[in-house]
């Protein structure tokens, strides 16, 4: 008689912050990898992605209970590390015996901090296929983890770190475990009867912005895979799920421009009916000009391009290769070409006052993106800039640290008015760039910005947050009242 294969439970952990989910509800590419991993190692992989489902600890505990699984694995950043905590708590509740297994950023870089919780067995750091499928294996077979590569554990009562594991040489050769996934449940909301999708095309970035956490993570390396599989696996997704929108997850999917313009000929070419949204950087916007109209025709309608910065001294002190004239030409040559724009603006830096957020609202209205994000510095633990904001972090609570939440004092502000400012700079933005788009011709662009613009304002988030400033502006009540979109 057959053995019946173990589970293993691959878990989301329930994090909610609001700007992400405002858009759409989105897959989790890594499990797709990791389940595949899982699969080879002779497991019966589950993946429950309690974020997107909107469920609580109690769904988690009652699905740890009916599936069984011999093992639970989550993965976290810094902001969600307490819930994937928590995640793993509730695993070891329902039964001791289960392995406890984290990944991720977080994890990855404060491995000693993350094993203090008694609840973790195992945390999977860096690029972490191999290494899951690897440790499988072997607790499978009752081998000895010490042996597998890019793991950190307790063993006799000792933290143990096995040596890093050299990155995967060939991501074409990845399988991926996409009907695992409840298709039903991703959505991109700004695009009517849409199911969403992702591909990744690439991994890392060669810059080194100390602000980010995925140039150290990869360590400023760049690897990619080839155009042809990539675009196979976006007809894959679209012939057998029926994906019509896919972001594309890489940190810098252009980095190599001849790879790059091979993929939108092959996109192109396939017309294969589907919307990519993307990011990017400036300096490749400025050196693919003349090839703009190939995005376009590829499918590509949304471009976000990392500005974090309008002034000159803030972009050299975080280590952004651009300067502020370059961001705003990119800005508008994706306009040109009839692409919608998104950014961000990093505002509570130690020697953030009144007057230079407003400098920069001021700034982000000249720059014209679509789309802008007044996002509070957030101090990763592990990030290049740690050490010179540690002075000035008055909030230790990791779930705080999304980029949404000030957790910095700067010298000249509060943290109330720091919130109070960033909120008061989306309302400003909003409001000048509403009376904008009601004079746009009546074409795509113009139904999808407004499409957003109405999300944004039924936002929870923005719901809240305003709550505690008065409510929505009656000029935005007006101009929303009523709108009807249709894509």
């Amino acid at each position: 008689m057959r053995r019946r294969r173990r589970k293993i439970l691959f878990i989301t952990p329930p994090y909610h912050c609001g700007v992400v989910e405002v858009a759409g509800r989105w897959i989790p590419l890594h499990f797709v990898y990791l389940a595949a991993q899982a699969r080879e190692a002779g497991l019966e992989p589950i993946i429950y992605d309690a974020m997107t489902k909107g469920v609580g600890f109690r769904e988690i505990h009652k699905t740890i209970e009916s599936e069984r699984p011999a093992y639970v694995a989550t993965s976290a950043i810094t902001s969600t590390q307490p819930d994937a905590l928590r995640v793993l708590q509730v695993a070891k509740q329902v039964s001791p015996g289960i392995v406890t297994i984290i990944g991720g950023v977080h994890p990855s870089f404060l491995y000693e901090e993350t094993l203090q919780s008694p609840q973790v067995d195992f945390v999977v750091r860096g690029e972490g296929e191999e290494t899951l499928r690897e440790l499988l294996q072997c607790l499978e077979a009752g081998g000895r983890p010490s042996k597998v590569k890019g793991l950190a554990f307790r063993q006799d009562g000792r933290l143990l770190s096995t040596p890093p594991r050299p990155f995967l040489a060939d991501l074409d050769a990845l399988p991926a475990a996409w009907d695992l996934l409840q298709w039903r449940d991703y959505r991109y909301f700004v695009i009517p009867k849409s199911r969403l999708g992702a591909v990744s095309t690439s991994r890392g970035c060669h810059h080194s912005c100390t602000f980010c956490s995925q140039q150290k993570f990869w360590r400023q390396s760049w690897r990619a895979r080839r155009p042809e599989r990539c675009v196979q696996e976006i007809e894959h997704l679209r012939e057998r799920y029926g994906v019509n929108v896919l972001l594309i997850t890489d940190e810098y999917p252009t980095s190599d421009r001849a790879r790059w313009e091979r993929f939108l000929d092959l996109l192109i070419e396939r017309d294969l009916g589907v919307y990519l949204l993307m990011e990017t950087r400036v300096e490749d916007i400025l050196r693919d000009a003349d090839i703009l109209q190939k995005y376009r025709r590829a499918g590509v309608v949304h471009i976000y391009v990392g500005v974090e910065a309008t002034n000159q001294e803030t972009l050299d002190l975080i280590k952004k290769d651009i300067d502020v004239e370059a961001g705003r030409k990119a800005l508008q040559l994706i306009h040109d070409h009839g692409m919608i724009t998104e950014t961000s603006f990093i505002l509570g830096f130690p020697q953030e006052t009144k007057r230079s957020i407003r400098t920069t609202l001021q700034l982000a209205i000249h720059y014209n993106p679509d789309f802008a994000h007044f996002l509070a510095l957030a101090p990763w633990p592990y990030a290049d800039m740690y050490k010179e904001l540690e002075p000035f972090i008055v909030v230790r609570d990791y779930r705080k640290y999304n980029l949404i939440d000030p957790v910095i004092k700067p010298k000249a502000m509060s943290l109330r008015q720091v919130d109070v400012a960033i909120i008061d700079c989306y309302r400003r933005f909003y409001m000048n760039k509403l009376k904008e788009l009601l004079r746009m011709p009546n074409d795509f662009k113009k139904r999808y910005l407004l499409s957003s613009m109405k999300l944004i304002m039924q936002s929870s988030f923005i719901v809240e947050k305003l709550g505690s400033l008065g409510r929505v502006p009656a000029p935005v009540r007006e101009l929303m009242k009523g709108l009807k979109v249709k894509l």
